[in-house]
Order: structure tokens, then C-alpha cells, then sequence
């Protein structure tokens, strides 16, 4: 398949992934449309249940997806997992997301950095988008440099589960859909995502990190009882 622009995702597994995966109606991992989709949800739909490690990007002149495959799954290789914590929902500005105790900034920085010879430059018209939200200075600085106002020091890891603005019992039924799933958890594997031509975002590829195998699934079981 053709994908319109491809994306490093944080895409849980276990129960997690699949409460999400039905919270926003959009499974990233099946392309498949998921059971129960909460209200206030339409937005971030396509994009399924996930936090973004590097935004999504057009490919550059002369790229493909077999390198940008071969190039992600050898820099996850070379990261350790991230210690993420217990996840608390948010507000986040105008949504509602999950956010960790401990941000992993600076394995989002080296994955951003790491792959952008991949990334096309932005076209005009979305980075006018982007502005058009306001950006402070180094929001601007970043955006000009890597095509998204929030990265690295501006970074901060989230998994959206919300539109703008949502009703209070939207966010009710959030605190008491994921409460069970706090966690702790570990960031021990990333995905490359692709943007279908319908906006939906699919898995083309899971990228273990570095160290045993054996063990990130030990650790991922004790975290997610019923994985």
C-alpha cells in the first residue's frame, strides 16, 4: 500500500492497547474499526490510540519505505526502553489525554533527529496551520527545523483520547474506563505507523528496543496482568 506519510508511534499493547483501541473506535493495529467508540472522540480517530514519538512526514525525494523501515527498526535497536510510569488522564489545553509520570524526551529528541533525512520539508500550507495556533518563539524554532512546533524540549508525551473541548461526562467515563490500566508501564517497543489515503493511520512495523526480548515481555506481563 501507498501511504500518504508515515509516523513512529507508541502504540501499547495488552489490555491497554485494546481499551484504547475501542475508546477512540480506530484499531491501528488490525486497520480495523474497534467496538464502542466514546463520545467526543471523532477527531483524533484516525489517528487511533497511541502517543506519537516522531510526527507524521512525507517521504523525501529518493526515500522509500523498505529504508525507512530498515533505518527505524536499527535505531530502536540502539535504545534502551523508557520507564514511563503510571499514566494519570489530562487535560492537555482544550483535550483529554494520558500522560506519564516520566516524559521520554530524550528518546523521542533521538528518534526525531535520527530519522529526519526521511522527512519531505512541510508544505506551506501546514506549517500556516501550525502558526495559526500561536507558537512561541522556540515552538517556531523547532517547527522550521523539523517540520513540528513539539519536539524535543517541547515535547511532551501524551496519548490523546479526546476532541476539543469535551463534556464533563466525557471525561468521567475516561477516568473510569482506564483507571484499571494506570500502569506502571514501559516503553519497550515503538511502530511505525502509515496514513492510509482514507486519513487512518495502520501498523507497517513493530521496532523492539534494545535488550532481551525475554525480558521487556516479562516486564510488559507484570505491568498488564491480563495481557
Amino acid at each position: 500500500m501507498g501511504w500518504k506519510r508515515y509516523a513512529i508511534y507508541w502504540l501499547p499493547g495488552g489490555s491497554l492497547g485494546r481499551v484504547g483501541a475501542d475508546w477512540l473506535g480506530w484499531d491501528v493495529r488490525a486497520g480495523r474499526d474497534a467496538s464502542g467508540a466514546a463520545p467526543d472522540t471523532e477527531r483524533p480517530r484516525k489517528y487511533g490510540f497511541h502517543a506519537t514519538i516522531k510526527p507524521p512526514f512525507r517521504l523525501a525525494d529518493g526515500m522509500d519505505e523498505a529504508g525507512v523501515t530498515a533505518a527505524s527498526r536499527g535505531l530502536a535497536a540502539g535504545l534502551a526502553p523508557a520507564e514511563l510510569g503510571a499514566l494519570a488522564v489530562t487535560r492537555l489545553g482544550r483535550f483529554l489525554a494520558l500522560t506519564p509520570d516520566r516524559n521520554p524526551a530524550s528518546l523521542a529528541g533521538i528518534v526525531v533527529a535520527g530519522l529526519d533525512r526521511f522527512r519531505a520539508p512541510a508544505p506551506p500550507e501546514e506549517l500556516a496551520r501550525r502558526r495559526a495556533n500561536g507558537l512561541s518563539d522556540t515552538q517556531e524554532a523547532l517547527l522550521a527545523a523539523w517540520g513540528y512546533p513539539y519536539v524535543l524540549e517541547e515535547f511532551r508525551m501524551h496519548l490523546t483520547l479526546t476532541g476539543p473541548d469535551p463534556a464533563d461526562a466525557t471525561e468521567a467515563r475516561a477516568r473510569d474506563a482506564f483507571a484499571p490500566l494506570t500502569g506502571p508501564h514501559v516503553l519497550d517497543t515503538l511502530s511505525l505507523v502509515g496514513e492510509a489515503a482514507d486519513g487512518r493511520f495502520h501498523l507497517i512495523a513493530d521496532l523492539p528496543l534494545g535488550g532481551d526480548h525475554g525480558t521487556r515481555s516479562a516486564r510488559a506481563a507484570s505491568a498488564d496482568p491480563t495481557a
